[in-house]
């Protein structure tokens, strides 16, 4: 995965992306879930964008607090006591929460510190922690720190990074068994 600061938020570039994931998403028969934190509704928001979104996501979370974290998604206040909202296993416990209440196969979640405030040494502004979980691989974590180019850009980026990850994710999908 590509992290640098390219990350091309120009809406043709976008729509393209989503499309073609829309497509992967087609051939596949697969469906998408999103839960979000620092992105507000931006993923699912931006997959929405495309005509026939409706085809590939069935739900997205918006859990910006803590509490939404554990009441909608199930994560467990200790996961979140013991290492912090932006953590390697919040995002995963947040994917897995998502895939888990939804009738989806695939999921992608994201927690991050998208500015200007709330960065320290350990967890700079544009640390985003993505979690992604699928109905047929265990769940992965990926870890993103984007340079801090105000709190649009981390937003923005980490939906262009999520786009990326769910692509690559479906590509690795299981080609759907023929109607008997």
């Amino acid at each position: 995965m590509n992290d640098n600061d390219d990350f091309g938020t120009d809406g043709d570039e976008v729509t393209e992306r989503v499309g073609a994931l829309l497509d992967l998403c087609k051939q596949k028969n697969i469906k998408l879930v999103t839960a979000e934190s620092c992105t507000g509704g931006l993923i699912a928001g931006t997959l929405t964008e495309v005509a026939g979104s409706s085809a590939m996501l069935d739900r997205g979370f918006v859990t910006y607090s803590n509490s939404a974290k554990t009441d909608l998604l199930g994560v467990a206040e200790d996961i979140i006591e013991r290492n912090g909202a932006v953590s390697s296993e919040v995002a995963g416990a947040m994917a897995e929460g998502a895939l888990a209440r939804a009738d989806a196969d695939v999921s992608i979640a994201v927690t991050g510190i998208a500015g200007p405030d709330g960065g320290t040494d350990l967890k700079p502004v544009g640390l985003v922690w993505f979690g992604c979980a699928a109905s047929w691989a265990p769940t992965f974590v990926h870890k993103t720190v984007f340079p801090d180019h105000g709190r649009a850009f981390v937003r923005q980026a980490s939906v262009m990074m999520a786009i990326e990850i769910l692509t690559e994710t479906v590509k690795l999908a299981p080609d759907p068994q023929p109607e008997s």
